[in-house]
């Protein structure tokens, strides 16, 4: 999938001993997007940025050793043993050394003639590194002003690991201007270390580059052209992680410290077998209590109660990626987990005053968004028309943010159409969902409307859903809803001779809380790779039944 920008120059920093100036290009082919002011909080401003630097560098899937050099290493300790096992031999010793010293002449002289080439080709691989690194950047960070905050939002290399900033407007000061919308900024690795220079003591300029949608005729060359060609997966993990983020989870608050332990006992440790993961140990009213396989470590957070109502144990994956946090342990007040339940995907929001940053992680490292999780299965699902879709996305249009309620009411609609239309607009990447705030945000992830066709998941579970649907295989034999409007659904689905038995719980908000089946889909993967087909099946059965 290929997404082209326009930047008229590169983003630059221009310091002096009291003053920094940030000024970011944006992509000029999109609607102007534009913020200028002083930053009131540098140095959190800094952290926070660095650590989703952090994400975007982060590529932690397994590289086998490269055993090139061994190799090489172990032919010519071969060539030797030979050649002492045939310098045993008394008569032909002599002839053995004189051809040895020979060759140790030739071996130094062509070392002496390709030593130039080797320097240079060293030279020409530093280079290389250097220049690939800004590619490890695979889309430029998307940037958005709205009118409470600004924030910036990214993704691993590897694809497993979602970060944002989020910066609301107390975080500067001396605003002049600016206007809503999202774009791409021109990012490289040496703008990094830039940030890296921010002080307190310095008045930090931040500009989002307002006259980089001045239009120059004349001067066409001040304009940089990138083309991008990123992988289908990429983006269709991007989106897999907004429609994880409207789900249901586990939530629970940690300090600082509790953080900082973790990443202790992960510093201290280096695992040589399995199992790999982290133990989450959740009573009401007692701390939250974390263990460390295969150790066995207990880590026990003293001043973090879980509130919940449950007692639950999740397990999670991909413990390594919590280095990500490390610096903003100094700064937050606190952080707030989210779990979808054991080997789902996790999300740690860093309450930094008035800045947030949000880590988002896939169930595992090598379970990436893109090829496994289907949490767009699982969000909102109501079929709306075009026009009441168009409806509702003008409307949050209006006002960039919104609480699906406040649109319902708004609109005069039902909150199930709202919520199916948002839950659409966010798998077709126009809109996301903020945990921290709990809204619903526009946020066009790229200029022109994503190829859905192409980022739908490889796999027929939807439309083996459809056809039993039209094949009237289905039946819902069992519908009970509790004071808390939450409804479970049983029933059956015949699949050519066999007959299985899904059922699942959906909450007010038609976002699915669990779910199982007789399937052996299911019995294999639960609901790691989201729901069977015949889960959807009798969820799309009762909808039907439900709207006539």
């Amino acid at each position: 999938m290929e997404f082209n920008y326009s930047y008229k120059g590169n983003t630059a920093i221009n310091e002096n001993g009291t003053n920094t100036q940030m000024s970011f290009s944006p992509d000029t082919k999109r609607p102007p997007t534009y913020f200028i002011g002083e930053l009131r909080q540098n140095v959190a401003f800094r952290e926070a940025i660095s650590a989703l630097h952090r994400v975007v560098v982060s590529d932690l899937r397994f590289k086998p050793k490269d055993r090139t050099a061994y190799k090489e290493w172990r032919a010519k300790q071969d060539e030797l043993d030979w050649q002492i096992i045939a310098a045993q031999d008394k008569e032909v010793s002599g002839k053995i050394q004189q051809l040895q010293t020979e060759l140790d002449e030739l071996n130094r002289r062509n070392s002496s003639r390709l030593s130039p080439y080797y320097r240079a080709q060293n030279k020409f691989y530093k280079y290389l590194y250097k220049r690939d690194y800004d590619a490890w950047f695979v889309l430029d960070p998307v940037i958005t002003v709205h009118p409470d905050e600004v924030f910036f939002e990214c993704f691993s290399q590897d694809e497993s690991s979602y970060g944002r900033v989020s910066a609301n407007y107390e975080v500067f000061e001396n605003i002049s201007e600016f206007a809503c919308g999202t774009t791409n900024i021109d990012y490289s690795a040496a703008l990094y270390d830039e940030f890296q220079k921010i002080r307190s003591y310095k008045t930090t300029q931040f500009q989002i580059d307002p006259s980089g949608f001045e239009v120059q005729t004349t001067q066409e060359e001040a304009f940089k052209e990138v083309k991008i060609d990123l992988p289908d997966s990429w983006v269709r993990g991007f989106l897999q992680v907004s429609s994880a983020m409207s789900l249901p989870t586990i939530q629970f608050d940690l300090q600082p410290m509790d953080i900082h332990n973790l990443c202790f006992v992960l510093r201290r440790h280096k695992e040589k077998k399995g199992p790999r993961s982290m133990r989450y140990h959740l009573k009401p009213g007692e701390p939250v209590r974390v263990i460390f396989e295969p150790w066995e470590i207990e880590i026990v957070c003293p001043r973090s109660i879980y509130l919940g109502t449950s007692e639950q144990i999740v397990r999670v994956w991909g413990r390594r990626r919590l280095h990500i946090l490390e610096r903003l342990i100094p700064i937050a007040k606190k952080f707030t987990v989210h779990l979808l339940g054991t080997g789902m995907p996790s999300f740690y929001v860093a309450d930094l005053g008035d800045m947030s940053f949000t880590l988002g992680l896939s169930g595992w490292t090598a379970n990436d968004w893109s090829q496994s999780g289907n949490f767009d299965l699982m969000a909102p699902r109501a079929d709306v028309d075009e026009w009441t879709q168009k409806q509702v996305f003008e409307a949050l249009r209006e006002n960039w943010l919104e609480t699906p309620d406040s649109l319902a009411q708004r609109l005069n609609m039902s909150r199930t159409v709202v919520l199916g239309v948002l839950g659409a607009y966010t798998q077709a990447g126009r809109a996301i969902y903020d945990l921290n705030k709990g809204v619903y945000r526009v946020r066009e992830l790229s200029r022109e409307p994503l190829p859905m066709e192409r980022l739908r998941f490889a796999n027929d579970r939807e439309d083996n859903a459809t056809r039993f649907l039209n094949a009237n295989a289905v039946r819902v034999t069992a519908v009970t809803q509790d004071s808390a409007k939450t409804i479970i659904l049983q029933g059956t689905v015949e699949d050519k001779d066999k007959t299985y038995n899904p059922s699942l719980t959906v909450d007010a908000d038609e976002r699915m809380l669990k779910a199982e089946c007789t399937c052996n889909w299911y019995q294999q993967n639960k609901l790691y790779k989201g729901p069977c087909e015949h889960i959807l099946a009798l969820r799309m059965q009762y909808a039907r039944q439900v709207n006539g």
